[in-house]
């Protein structure tokens, strides 16, 4: 199904964005519950055959967002992906089950060759701020597996702010085992999860990382109601899914160097001209001199 989501950005890439973002939402919230659940095992990273910077990456994005909001619907809260714009948050969910909350968050999708991330592509402190005083908590989903693996300011920035630091696994295990906000079962403790552990005195602000994800596993743990170990069972089954999809993107990078080799020299040299952007950037300064001669 993930698969189809692809096929279905690329053909959309070439629309008006706004019509293709509505095709696009279509197709995901009219799926099944099963497969809108494999979509939500894959979403967390971009394939390797979207290109960067391009339309396809933004609607990508975009079906990042769908694809949370609609997360939250199956965990029982009203949700929706907001309107494009770059000083808000992507979702905007409120409980409908009496609590009386409502919370924004932000949906992260990254690229296994992506290796150099830092506190600015997790953007804690702005999400912090789209809370604004409406809301009560500001939740950021991430891959995993792709959170920074040392020392890192989101950590401290997380718990300074009390921003949920979530994973799409995190998701997608509350939602395999039919996780969702009722009458009898809050998820608020979730969304607080930060300001649970900024108590904990004992921890080091500024190294969080090693009690952080642990912490936020044993309270999804919690409300699936399974040990730890069953737990870390079911998050090693993650692990080994995305090893395996990595292999698939290797695969891809792998065809590109054998249809690279087939170039004639002067395919060759057109393309290294283009990845280089040469002619952007001759175009670019003639704009500039051109301005200042009139």
């Amino acid at each position: 199904m993930f698969d189809k989501l692809i096929e279905k950005i690329k053909d959309a890439s070439s629309k008006d964005f706004k019509v293709a973002t509505e095709e696009i939402c279509d197709f995901i919230d009219s799926m099944a519950e099963d497969n809108f659940k494999s979509i939500v095992k894959e979403i967390g990273t971009i394939p390797e055959n979207i290109d960067h910077d391009s339309t396809e990456e933004k609607l990508y994005s975009k079906a990042s967002d769908i694809v949370l909001a609609r997360c939250f619907r199956s965990l029982g809260l009203a949700a929706r992906a907001l309107d494009e714009r770059a000083d808000s948050a992507d979702i905007l969910a409120e409980s409908t089950s009496g609590y009386n909350y409502s919370l924004v968050a932000d949906a992260k999708c990254f690229r296994l060759s992506r290796t150099a991330k830092n506190q600015k592509d997790f953007k804690v402190s702005n999400l912090s701020d789209w809370r604004g005083s409406e809301n009560e908590y500001a939740v950021l989903v991430a891959p995993y597996f792709q959170y920074p693996q040392a020392e890192s300011q989101i950590y401290s920035k997380a718990l300074d702010n009390n921003v949920c630091l979530l994973s799409w696994e995190h998701i997608s295990i509350m939602l395999e085992q039919n996780i969702k906000e009722t009458n009898s079962l809050s998820l608020e403790s979730l969304w607080n999860a930060s300001q649970m552990i900024a108590r904990d005195k004992t921890l080091s602000f500024a190294n969080a990382k090693c009690c952080f994800l642990p912490k936020m596993d044993m309270y999804v743990a919690k409300k699936i109601g399974v040990s730890p170990s069953e737990y870390d069972t079911i998050l090693k089954n993650y692990k080994n899914s995305i090893i395996s999809r990595g292999k698939i993107e290797i695969d891809y990078w792998n065809g590109c160097i054998e249809e690279i080799k087939k170039y004639s020299r002067t395919k060759a040299i057109e393309e290294l001209i283009k990845a280089k952007k040469l002619q952007e950037k001759i175009n670019a300064i003639s704009i500039y001199i051109n301005k200042l001669s009139r």
